[in-house]
């Protein structure tokens, strides 16, 4: 039988997580994966190397590798200290080292997928470096991916430059073809629209026969959708990119324990309020069900129910 094809379009920690999940199932997995991270360790080398940051492309090809632990854990080893050294991953300079030895970032990806021996197909949303920016409500732009949260404003829009920015076309391709096409968990502002804003993107999304899923954050982000409900989240794609990305939502329908929302509140974060009439309205079917895990005090999406809720409601 022929497996689904599922793309998964994102960045962060949150994308990580579901593909970790979602690899444990007979599927075929393409990942797209945003290059517009500019801080740390990708911030640096993107900068002195004149590549596209590598951060989010090496936790997604972690998490859909197949090695033993301890190579999983030297690819994500971070130095603690040592002249230029200190604060990389080991992972990322290997990505680097990649895409000097092959002369391109995506080759570079491939390459290292063999070597890590990753389940799926790992995608940069462009080959190129992104910089992202974003008007806030009061008129003023912010410049960096890292730096949109800390203005903590009101975003209004973000954009990216250069203009001149290509897809991958085998990412696109992998749109085409998709049976399934997923977009998050991650944040909705710095990790998932700016996939989007590359050209082409979209349009290769609302062409797509594909069953379209958002997966909404559980909490909101501090500095980019404080107050935003559920269908907040769906607008604001809609707003940047039209209509015909979303079908359903996946959102979690379980409350959050006090303790947690309280060590979360310290952030600034409270609980997404899912506002059923709404979505209905903006024409999102809902998927609803307990998805989180609540580990030390954090809260992460069980990835293998999320995968079981996505994959059923897929073509």
């Amino acid at each position: 039988m022929t497996k689904k094809k599922v793309v998964v379009i994102g960045g962060g920690t949150g994308l990580s997580v579901l593909l970790r999940g979602l690899k444990k199932f007979p599927v075929d997995i393409s990942a797209i994966v945003t290059v517009a991270d500019d801080g740390g360790s990708s911030g640096r080398l993107r900068k002195e190397l004149n590549i596209p940051p590598p951060g989010d492309v090496r936790n997604v090809l972690v998490a859909l590798s197949e090695v033993e632990p301890l190579v999983e854990e030297l690819f994500q080893h971070r130095f603690a200290n040592g002249n230029g050294l200190s604060g990389h991953s080991l992972g990322n300079l290997l990505l680097a080292g990649m895409t000097s030895i092959t002369g391109d970032f995506a080759r570079g990806i491939t390459e290292l997928s063999k070597v890590l021996n990753v389940r799926g197909n790992v995608y940069p949303a462009s080959n190129r470096s992104i910089v992202l920016h974003a008007e806030m409500t009061d008129g003023t732009i912010v410049t960096g991916e890292s730096l949109i949260p800390l203005e903590k404003k009101q975003i209004k829009r973000v954009f990216i430059t250069p203009e001149n920015i290509h897809p991958l076309q085998n990412g696109i391709q992998a749109i085409e073809e998709a049976d399934l096409i997923v977009l998050g968990p991650g944040s909705l502002y710095t990790s998932v629209i700016p996939n989007l804003l590359v050209p082409g993107v979209v349009k290769a999304i609302q062409k797509s026969a594909a069953r379209k899923v958002y997966i909404c954050n559980v909490m909101t982000q501090l500095g980019e959708t404080d107050h935003y409900s559920a269908a907040d989240h769906i607008q604001a794609i809609i707003n940047h990119c039209g209509v015909a990305l979303v079908d359903d939502i996946l959102v979690n329908g379980s409350p959050v324990s006090a303790d947690v929302q309280n060590i979360y509140a310290e952030e600034g974060a409270v609980p997404v309020v899912v506002d059923d009439k709404r979505l209905h309205q903006l024409g999102v079917s809902i998927i609803r069900d307990h998805f989180v895990i609540e580990r030390e005090n954090v809260l992460r999406h069980d990835a293998i129910k999320v995968s079981k809720a996505i994959l059923r409601v897929s073509k």
